[in-house]
């Protein structure tokens, strides 16, 4: 089944991330460029380098195949005031790309809201990991 995913590693180019709450950008990631940027407890914004390794990004990949990313609708929006959370993913191919925006208020598909924020988590954990490694 993996094998015939429409999204397949071996094409695979970068992932990005963007975190924000409003129009106020909180974290943002792009695995090509390593660019990193987010804001500590202080306000302050933090830029770094981060480089995943493929063995990063092929475990980022089956774990989005494993909650079936290519299967998520595009938008899953709860909250229009603009007070909660939101999450732009967006998973880069050669020939293909898949980008959904989740916000943390969504409450129309509990299990879906799950999985995407299991997905949010997993790439957050891994970016964190990479960055330790790179210290």
């Amino acid at each position: 089944m993996i094998k015939n995913a429409p999204f397949k590693f071996s094409e695979f180019e970068n992932i990005t991330l963007k975190a924000e709450v409003g129009n106020h950008l909180d974290k943002s990631f792009d695995s090509k460029s390593g660019d990193y940027q987010y804001l500590n407890t202080r306000d302050s914004l933090i830029k770094m380098n981060v480089k995943m390794t493929k063995d990063d990004l092929l475990y980022l990949h089956r774990k989005a195949v494993d909650l079936g990313f290519w299967n998520w609708p595009e938008e899953m929006i709860g909250d229009t005031s603009g007070k909660a959370p939101r999450y732009t993913i967006a998973y880069h191919y050669q020939r293909k790309s898949k980008t959904v925006t989740v916000d943390a208020a969504y409450e129309a598909d509990p299990k879906l809201k799950g999985a995407s924020l299991e997905l949010i988590k997993t790439i957050n954990t891994a970016i964190a990991d990479a960055a330790d490694r790179g210290r």
